[in-house]
């Protein structure tokens, strides 16, 4: 992949070159962005970048089999490390070298794509992945052998914040004393999931969301009609990859939103009423039966829509991004339910729900707790 291939972040990509043509090459790096927002793209053509020269042209003289390797993922000095887990594939210690040509699919198809993308098309979405000490060995081993074209080696760690302790240890020493033209180039979403020893070790690179013009520009470019085109990329905040789901209609917010509007509903019936606390108990155990990563998901997307709620109601409408497709659902006439006396509790209940989700507590008692809560919540009064 080019850097014409990435959207937008025009400044990143002046930063990049202008480092590689420098020679100022940093041997680890951190590419930190929100979903959607291009890092993997971006890790992927300052890979190219500095693996087949400063020119990175297609049609270059020496350059031309360079880039090939490197467009086919096949490149022998470009390795990957991704999250992964056993499967009905892979029975026992799982690493990414077992998933490369998924790995290839995947970029190939889905170069903006999330880990729940991933998870789901090596089947393992109702797991959670990780970057293991298996793999940590994996990478260590690959950087301490030559080069095999006499360049660079690099290693691109995506989704970093999915690195176990050992994993993060073991690779402590490589990224403190790398061999020579070593460069590995760490992506992650969220920052503070990343250990201090490994954070302090790289040069880090914020990522912004994409720029709401690119995003609908792109989709022109894929066959959207303009007002379309400008309302999905509205829509999707940055997020790339939403806005291809949205325009695909097939974006997993369009399931969490009709849980979303089932929950609150039956939460508001909940008040005072002891049937109703029965369509709680069974919206519940319908979540609890999904995968982990997809109640993470769903949680996250519960937050989003609670701080929309909270903006609208507040009248910071150019704020708001979020837009509901279910009819008969008024984002607006929700929003006076989430206000300055009960906005913190909920966040703070959403955020403990999927702290637990995380470390493997019972789905549906943690579902059935937070809808309980949910309903006293949504009837506290205002100011």
């Amino acid at each position: 992949m080019l850097f014409k291939d990435v959207l937008g972040l025009e400044h990143i990509k002046k930063h990049l070159v202008t480092t590689a043509d420098s020679g100022r090459v940093a041997h680890a790096q951190l590419f930190i962005g929100p979903e959607g927002s291009g890092t993997l793209p971006m890790a992927l053509a300052y890979a190219q970048y500095l693996l087949c020269g400063n020119s990175g042209g297609e049609n270059e003289g020496d350059n031309i089999a360079c880039n090939a390797k490197c467009n086919s993922l096949t490149h022998p000095d470009l390795h990957f490390a991704f999250p992964v887990s056993n499967s009905d594939k892979v029975k026992s210690h799982a690493v990414s070298d077992h998933y490369l040509q998924d790995w290839r699919q995947f970029i190939n198809e889905q170069p903006y794509g999330n880990l729940f993308d991933w998870y789901r098309l090596i089947g393992i979405e109702k797991k959670q992945g990780q970057i293991g000490v298996d793999e940590a060995q994996d990478v260590v081993k690959k950087l301490s052998l030559k080069s095999y074209e006499g360049g660079y080696k690099i290693v691109v760690i995506w989704m970093a914040e999915k690195m176990n302790i050992s994993a993060a240890n073991k690779l402590l020493k490589l990224i403190e004393e790398p061999p020579e033209k070593t460069v590995l180039i760490l992506i992650a979403e969220e920052e503070e999931q990343i250990i201090n020893t490994i954070l302090s070790r790289c040069q880090i690179l914020h990522f912004p969301p994409l720029a709401q013009n690119d995003i609908s520009t792109e989709l022109i470019k894929k066959g959207a009609p303009e007002n379309e085109a400008l309302s999905i990329a509205h829509e999707a905040h940055g997020n790339f990859n939403k806005a291809l789901d949205l325009l695909n209609n097939d974006s997993e917010d369009l399931v969490f939103e009709r849980w979303f509007v089932q929950w609150v509903r039956s939460a508001f019936k909940a008040k005072g009423n002891k049937a109703a606390i029965q369509e709680l108990i069974l919206w519940s155990d319908e979540v609890a039966k999904t995968g982990r990563e997809v109640q993470k998901q769903f949680l996250n997307y519960c937050l989003t829509m609670m701080r929309q709620a909270l903006l609208l109601n507040y009248k910071a409408d150019s704020l708001v991004y979020a837009k509901m497709h279910l009819e008969g659902f008024d984002l607006g006439k929700f929003a006076p339910f989430v206000h300055e006396n009960n906005i913190q509790d909920i966040v703070e209940e959403l955020e403990k729900a999927i702290f637990h989700v995380e470390r493997n507590g019972n789905s549906k008692i943690i579902f059935t707790d937070l809808s309980i809560k949910l309903t006293r919540l949504l009837h506290a009064k205002a100011a």
